[in-house]
């Protein structure tokens, strides 16, 4: 059996899709935390984008390959790994993977949003999020999934997003996630989801804020408000 570590950071949700994606196919793994902000020499030569997460895959002889980019590793977790997170069917399969990188987009401008400098940059970039998630709303279907009854990838990817959020609504209502009725009850039940709530520490919450504040941004403001 390979032995698996999961190079993460504790905010990280490119590396909360992969604990994610392990726990759903109930594989075991180790986890290695890295401070980003004062990245140790081991990091540096174990990782050529110097980012997180990485997957450092070791066989029984010892040997070890490192995989790089959260994209790449679910891949890899989905051909080597049992039950399946992507559909079978190819077109089907290909619609995931659109969404998927639909969700990265997100996560680009969530980072644009707790880092806008003032009020109307924020402001901006809430209706710009606003206008992402319509996008998302209008593709779901029944429910209570992405893909209808079975959990996917593409839930793997927006239960990490939709965390965020967890934050931002104590600090105030930016109108992101309004009138948003089946994006709503997919947040509700992605936030349920044991893999979903395993993916990061107890105190993930109190990272978050502590790191929005330390941004200087218009959302810092609005926390020290």
């Amino acid at each position: 059996m390979e032995r698996l570590t999961l190079v993460s950071h504790h905010l990280c949700p490119y590396v909360q899709r992969a604990a994610i994606a392990l726990a759903e196919k109930g594989v075991a793994y180790e986890r290695n935390y890295v401070d980003l902000s004062n990245k140790p020499d081991w990091f540096r030569r174990l990782s050529p984008l110097g980012k997180v997460p990485l997957l450092r895959v070791e066989d029984q002889q010892g040997h070890q390959i490192i995989l790089f980019e959260s994209a790449v590793i679910l891949e890899y977790l989905e051909d080597t790994q049992p039950h399946p997170l992507h559909p079978r069917d190819p077109l089907e399969r290909a619609r995931h993977r659109s969404w998927i990188e639909f969700g990265s987009a997100c996560l680009n401008a969530i980072w644009r949003f707790y880092t806008a400098k003032n009020t109307v940059m924020l402001d901006h970039e809430a209706s710009n999020l606003a206008e992402m998630f319509a996008r998302v709303e209008r593709e779901l279907r029944d429910g209570p999934w992405f893909a209808g009854e079975r959990f996917s990838l593409v839930d793997a990817v927006y239960g990490p997003i939709f965390r965020y959020f967890d934050t931002f609504d104590e600090i105030a209502d930016f109108g992101v996630l309004s009138d948003k009725p089946k994006l709503a009850a997919w947040r509700r039940r992605l936030s349920q989801r044991p893999s979903v709530r395993s993916a990061v520490d107890a105190d993930y919450a109190a990272r978050l804020k502590a790191f929005l504040i330390g941004r200087g941004s218009a959302l810092s403001g609005r926390i020290a408000a």
